[in-house]
């Protein structure tokens, strides 16, 4: 058992990500109910909303599971007093600074896990309490940084004294093994479990997944200083058009980006268009191939992963 799952009290060191519009009390439960740590995002939604997902969690498991915040949201205020209120388990963030919150979580013993994309700010975390973080790299799908997981990760496990998680880019156990020679504690994953049985996403969704390729993801909105990671299709390219500019346009240019987003992801999530919604996915998503449920797609993991481990001692 790795110090991850025993801080969390989860039996494998396997995080979901706390992905807008798709982590949900279904999936959430189904990832840890299967023996890793299920997250509900909060993304820009009500307090009223997450509570109805995580009553729906409890339902269905009687496992840890948290809740991502995302600081940009104007309800993150409310959604972080949900979840003191209803005694959650974990809380990952995103977006932003959760130095006002952390007093209270902590007093709730309630364990706070930032994602962070550079070294500075996982220091920053650490100093501010946070039990651990996630080391996202930019192959990840939606929002992203700059740094790719191998040279990020291993930097960051050298800078802090608590545990790291590796995000971005970790679709199978061969990652998961590659995370663990890096240094990581554990691993988040969220490409993989978008086709899970218990993801609500739309089933065109599922399917654009399951159809890419490895060269299929790229980076849109760069210019507004807020990247984002999408398979292509035509919105992405109605995006790319922007890519190319001159400084005194920077910001018309961002405002039609962010006008273009407006319920994108939600026209791709619950309406199935993939080709006129922002459909978010990691560049692993060249090697997912079929829906499974949560707890076959951890047990498949955990045993290409004990598979690579037990190789590696005899490559040197």
């Amino acid at each position: 058992m790795s110090e991850l799952a025993g801080l969390l009290g989860i039996k494998y060191p396997i995080m979901q990500g706390g992905m807008a519009r798709v982590a949900d009390g279904s999936l959430a439960s189904g990832v840890s109910q299967a023996g890793g740590l299920g997250i509900i995002a909060g993304g820009n939604d009500t307090a009223d909303v997450i509570r109805n997902e995580i009553r729906i969690a409890r339902e269905r498991t009687d496992r840890p599971f948290g809740v991502n915040i995302m600081l940009l949201s104007r309800y993150a205020d409310d959604i972080a007093q949900l979840v003191l209120d209803e005694g959650v388990e974990v809380v990952t963030t995103g977006a932003g600074n959760p130095a006002r919150f952390m007093e209270s979580f902590k007093a709730k013993g309630i364990k706070v896990i930032p994602v962070i994309p550079s070294v500075a700010i996982a220091k920053k975390m650490e100093k501010l309490g946070a039990d651990a973080v996630v080391a996202e790299g930019m192959e990840a799908g939606g929002h992203i940084g700059k740094l790719t997981t191998m040279a990020l990760l291993p930097q960051v496990v050298d800078a802090v004294n608590i545990p790291v998680i590796a995000a971005g880019g970790i679709g199978d156990g061969r990652a998961i093994a590659a995370a663990f020679m890096l240094g990581a504690q554990g691993v988040q994953m969220g490409t993989r479990f978008l086709v899970a049985h218990e993801c609500n996403v739309h089933p065109n969704y599922k399917k654009y997944v399951i159809d890419s390729k490895d060269i299929d993801s790229t980076i849109t909105g760069a210019i507004t200083g807020h990247p984002v990671r999408v398979l292509r299709n035509e919105f992405s390219r109605k995006l790319e058009e922007f890519d190319f500019v001159t400084k005194d346009q920077k910001e018309e240019v961002t405002k039609k980006i962010e006008e273009l987003g407006i319920g994108a992801l939600n026209r791709a999530v619950k309406e199935g268009d993939v080709k006129g919604g922002s459909v978010m996915a990691g560049q692993i998503a060249g090697l997912v191939r079929r829906e499974q449920s949560c707890a076959e797609i951890i047990a498949e993991l955990v045993q290409e992963c004990r598979e690579c481990l037990g190789k590696a001692g005899g490559l040197l």
